[in-house]
């Protein structure tokens, strides 16, 4: 390892261990009061946003959900009731007093807590950014080495994560955190690294099946049939997009379908609702329709119900589709998609991203719309992933072992 790298690595080892000190030190004991969850980011992704709901609809108790900013989620009504945010900024970003002054407080938020649960997602690895993965990992281990029953949730893990992250993830493992890999291919990576304490599960969001009573004024005309298509802002970044859902549109038009535009992320990091627009700008406006607001999962969900066929660049768009029993043609990203697909023994749902995939994409929807079986193939999967999702809250709903 060049000396540079390695001081990289033992400057956020000393990190770490001092992290993980001053959790230690701030927190008292487990009780039964609640439950504490962890949230990825939010502010924007509905994937994120259906991911704490599926936690908060199967907890059987009062729920203290741990944010970077108080607007990060917005609870429906339904689960409103059930749940506080705590907003504690500096938690896993900061650094210096305020960051000490945000641990002190998730230590006081710990105390007398049932459970200790954080949403992995794809921010475990460390791919996306270092510091605060390896935060979340540490938090883990250091509520496990207090008692505390913890859980990493539904999580994927990506070959090319950092020493750094692997470091912390099986300290936590080896602490007694469960670590809930989300997809058969992350299980395996983290499994044959040595790592204790995995169980290989699916997405929570699996889990929830709540529908919207009434949809926006949006969505509740949509002309039938129709295909539900994303474009990723992720993705805008490295492949112009453009020309592919072009050729993916004028082959669902074609078939008769209506094309619902449908960003899954709005915010500026990774704008969907700017990779959508520039595709409804290059096909025009017959046939297609963009929504241009973050909707709710419970409505994505009631989109989803009718829809014929996905498109997606987003994997929570596409389980969210497959747990309604329909295709999901699914634009792979940081290694995630293609478990996913695993689950479901349909790998030719799995796009690559890259020019020419368009042509791809085309011949996997025209294998799904030919075929008889399509809806079946996806119910058959869906009963594995429904059992395997459902590790993720069965230390937290009603009848949960102690």
């Amino acid at each position: 390892m060049k000396k540079e790298a390695r001081g990289l690595v033992d400057r956020v080892g000393h990190t770490r261990r001092r992290f993980g000190a001053l959790v230690e030190a701030s927190v008292g004991s487990p009780g039964s009061s609640h439950h504490v969850l962890v949230a990825p980011p939010g502010a924007g992704n509905i994937g994120d946003q259906a991911m704490v709901e599926a936690f908060v609809a199967a907890a059987d108790k009062p729920v203290t959900i741990i944010t970077r900013a108080r607007d990060d989620f917005h609870l429906p009504a339904d689960l409103a009731e059930h749940a506080r945010i705590e907003a504690l900024p500096n938690l896993f970003y900061g650094q210096g007093s305020a960051h000490e002054r945000d641990v002190r407080a998730l230590g006081r938020v710990l105390t007398g807590a049932a459970s200790v649960s954080i949403i992995g997602a794809d921010i475990m690895d460390g791919v996306y950014t270092l510091r605060p993965s390896i935060r979340r990992a540490t938090l883990a281990a250091s509520a496990a080495r207090r008692g505390f029953d913890t859980t990493v949730i539904g999580f994927s893990w990506n070959s090319a994560a950092p020493r750094p992250a692997w470091d912390a993830l099986r300290a936590a493992g080896q602490a007694g955190a469960r670590l809930l890999l989300r997809d058969p291919e992350s299980a395996r990576r983290v499994r044959d690294a040595g790592i204790v304490g995995v169980v290989e599960t699916a997405d929570i969001v699996f889990t929830d099946d709540r529908l919207a009573p009434v949809l926006p004024d949006v969505a509740a005309s949509l002309p039938r049939p129709y295909a539900l298509v994303n474009a990723s802002g992720l993705i805008a970044r490295t492949v112009d997009q453009v020309p592919e859902y072009a050729l993916l549109i004028e082959e669902l038009r074609s078939r008769g379908l209506h094309v619902v535009l449908l960003p899954h992320v709005i915010r500026t990091t990774a704008d969907d609702l700017l990779a959508c627009r520039g595709v409804a700008a290059s096909v025009g406006g017959a046939g297609v329709t963009l929504i241009e607001e973050m909707l709710a999962p419970s409505v994505i969900r009631t989109l989803a119900d009718a829809a014929t066929v996905t498109i997606t660049g987003r994997m929570h768009l596409a389980v969210m589709s497959l747990s309604r029993g329909v295709p999901a043609v699914t634009v792979a990203t940081q290694g995630k998609v293609e478990g996913l697909m695993r689950l479901f023994d349909w790998p030719e749902l799995c796009v690559t991203p890259r020019r020419g995939m368009g042509e791809e994409m085309v011949a996997v929807v025209r294998s799904i719309l030919d075929s008889d079986d399509s809806r079946a193939r996806v119910e058959r999967g869906l009963v594995r992933a429904r059992g395997a999702a459902r590790a993720n809250i069965e230390r937290i709903g009603a009848g949960a072992a102690g």
